[in-house]
């Protein structure tokens, strides 16, 4: 009897043991939250694609980039001021893209997963789609990281394990991104094959058609192969197979539509309505004049405020806020942001074929109608897209100095970022295409024009390895006016 009572008592004690640990196990669950490891991959994918359009390629990177790029006059009497004067206290700053750096690589984790859970032995193991939709993402993400700061955390950045990644050369990164866009080619072309669409609405771009990814993936590959031209002058082949790839595909342009201007504005409206930091820069305002450009009344809604450069170090336009001319489409909230437009194919077409000696007629004909519909959607001015055919005859057989200037003029509108790599490219090579006219560029005979920006504060200060590059004290920065990145000329 004792001895029945001993494992009576053992057994309730066991299974006392066993609810107890069971209701542990979920008393923390937070049922309306489920851990990402569970929630599907395609769930994952509309934010990856939001915070890549806005935070990376339309927020603060481009913001401070067109004043570098003389696309956008900073004024207001603050950041894009400080910027315009090229004072050292805003461009050398790490606080300055804290936020995009930490929102990026924030992205990029939400990218990692998906490409984690869509590969074997993931919670969404054969989506081959969504896994091309997350690598041609991550390439977007890491390309813009790289081009603007050079060498960065890469291989070691998303693992949780690693606290202090270190930084890893840009040659490698590219030889990677390369890797993975062939790789996000090669998942969508079996994904378009197999008829496969597991993202449908929660992708805001393509509505998860695979074969307009792949136009995109195509696009993407064409431009990393671009910007090595500089380092591989015999590139342009491949960069012409790349961008007739996404023709092929049907590519139009890579663009958010999902703003009313209501309750909802793109981000260049919304950092314009809240600061009024961005006016019409005579560089751009003299390039549309000299060539009667139907575009100049949209770029500069009061041409004749357009902001002149006035002497180094007179602050006094720069500190204007609401006097200038500005464009038009920053008072458009429900204007479309570009990720990749249509008009930046065509023109990588026609500056690669300009360079081996092809006929870049077609597609610089193509480049420049497709900015002029994009002008005229962002602006609400159909008449815009009516001036195409005559302003395009009237420029005559394309030179590739023309070419550069119309890619520039066309992406004035909300590409500035790649203006950038662009503009550091062809210097790179001996090229000045676009003039650019800030007298703040070079103080004291000394380069104040960044040819790189700073790593984000909060690796700057927390990671020996970012902290050791960005440099210390007095020292802290000076390498951004002195040093290009790998890809133009610079040794990291």
């Amino acid at each position: 009897m004792f001895k029945n009572l001993i494992y009576t008592a053992a057994g309730f004690t066991l299974l006392l043991t066993s609810c107890t640990e069971d209701v542990m196990d979920h008393i923390n669950r937070d049922e309306a939250n489920p851990p990402a490891s569970a929630v599907s991959a395609k769930f994952m994918v509309t934010d990856a694609i939001n915070s890549t359009a806005i935070s990376t390629w339309g927020g603060g990177y481009a913001w401070f980039t067109a004043s570098f790029t003389e696309q956008i006059f900073g004024t207001g009497n603050n950041q894009l001021m400080q910027a315009e004067l090229r004072m050292r206290s805003q461009t050398a700053s790490s606080s300055t893209f804290n936020n995009e750096w930490n929102a990026t690589y924030a992205n990029l984790n939400n990218i990692n997963q998906i490409i984690a859970k869509t590969s074997p032995g993931g919670l969404n193991e054969g989506q081959l789609d969504l896994r091309g939709i997350a690598n041609t993402l991550w390439v977007l993400n890491f390309e813009a990281l790289t081009d603007l700061h050079g060498d960065i955390p890469y291989t070691e950045a998303l693992n949780e394990a690693i606290t202090s990644p270190a930084l890893q050369s840009q040659e490698s990164i590219y030889t990677d991104l390369q890797a993975r866009i062939d790789q996000a080619i090669a998942d969508l072309t079996q994904a378009k094959a197999k008829g496969l669409n597991n993202a449908s609405a929660q992708d805001l771009l393509f509505h998860g058609d695979a074969n307009s990814w792949l136009g995109l993936a195509n696009a993407v590959k064409a431009r990393l192969l671009l910007n090595t031209s500089f380092r591989n002058p015999a590139v342009y082949p491949q960069v012409i197979e790349a961008a007739e790839a996404a023709l092929a595909a049907g590519f139009k342009g890579a663009q958010l539509t999902i703003f009313n201007g209501v309750d909802c504005d793109n981000s260049w409206t919304a950092f314009q309505w809240s600061r009024y930091y961005s006016g019409s820069c005579e560089t751009v305002v003299d390039l549309m004049t000299d060539r009667s450009d139907p575009r100049l009344p949209a770029y500069a809604v009061n041409v004749y405020a357009a902001v002149p450069y006035a002497p180094a170090g007179d602050q006094e336009l720069a500190t204007a806020t609401e006097t200038v001319g500005f464009p038009a489409w920053l008072d458009n909230g429900a204007a479309p942001l570009h990720l990749f437009s249509l008009s930046e194919l065509h023109f990588i077409l026609a500056e690669a074929k300009a360079r081996t000696g092809a006929d870049p007629t077609a597609n610089f004909a193509a480049a420049v109608e497709a900015s002029f519909a994009d002008y005229a959607t962002a602006t609400e001015s159909p008449e815009i897209a009516d001036a195409a055919t005559d302003y395009i005859a009237s420029l005559g057989t394309p030179t590739l100095q023309e070419i550069m200037v119309q890619k520039y003029l066309a992406q004035t509108r909300d590409e500035q970022i790649q203006t950038y790599t662009d503009l550091r490219r062809c210097r790179a090579m001996g090229e000045t295409h676009i003039t650019l006219r800030n007298p703040n560029n070079t103080i004291g005979g000394v380069n104040q024009w960044p040819l790189r920006l700073p790593y984000g504060n909060s690796d700057v200060i927390s990671n020996p390895n970012v902290a050791t590059a960005f440099g210390t004290g007095n020292d802290a920065g000076n390498y951004l006016f002195t040093e290009p990145i790998w890809l133009f000329g610079g040794t990291r």
